[in-house]
């Protein structure tokens, strides 16, 4: 018994002293370390996302007033062929005669004076003028008579401000019919100037009014 006492208070000593030199505290948990690299990754593809989407919006924004200026630039040639159409029909509009007749009627004047017009608002146009018959008389008669109608035109016109240089003329006489009936419906419609654009018809605009 006097040997186990001493070697008891040994034990006691030590753990004592353990206590002691811990503060009675456990061991606190290592600090975590900071990846710092990681972080810097992760800032720079959230930056590159921000800027791929900035840059899908600027794209598509660019595309979309890309397609607004062409639809716009697609309207206006078709407004521009529709109204270049429209005074080519004009332009085109035939006049008709009195049976081996070659003066203006009263009502076809009005046309030509359209015509006029167009050519004052047009200065590069200008225009071809042939002259038909109806199937009465000879070959050598109508052929004549087709040319004083075109020339009676191209008078009425040049005399009203029109170049001379600006309208040519032809004659078909009787050679093209619109009606080849030989009835006297047939002949009115026959007996006729017809007018052609002869250049500067690739883009034309109507007077003011009209």
């Amino acid at each position: 018994m006097r040997l186990s006492i001493p070697l008891t208070l040994t034990l006691g000593a030590f753990v004592l002293a353990a206590a002691a030199a811990c503060g009675g505290q456990p061991a606190p948990p290592p600090t975590p370390t900071v990846d710092s690299a990681a972080i810097r990754d992760s800032i720079a593809r959230a930056e590159a996302a921000r800027r791929a989407r900035e840059d899908s919006i600027a794209r598509a924004r660019a595309e979309a007033e890309r397609m607004a200026m062409e639809r716009r630039r697609a309207d206006s040639l078709a407004a521009i062929t529709r109204e270049t159409e429209r005074v080519r029909g004009m332009v085109m509009e035939m006049i008709n005669f009195d049976f081996d007749k070659s003066n203006i009627r009263p009502g076809d004047a009005a046309t030509l004076d359209r015509k006029i017009a167009i050519m004052q608002a047009n200065a590069g146009l200008s225009i071809t003028i042939t002259g038909h018959a109806d199937e009465r008389g000879s070959d050598e008669y109508n052929l004549a008579l087709g040319n004083r109608r075109a020339l009676a035109a191209k008078e009425y016109m040049v005399n009203r401000g029109i170049a001379a240089n600006r309208v040519t003329t032809a004659s078909r006489g009787e050679e093209q019919p619109l009606d080849s009936m030989s009835t006297e419906e047939a002949w009115a419609k026959n007996r006729r100037d017809e007018f052609a654009v002869a250049a500067g018809g690739q883009q034309l605009k109507a007077p003011a009014g009209m």
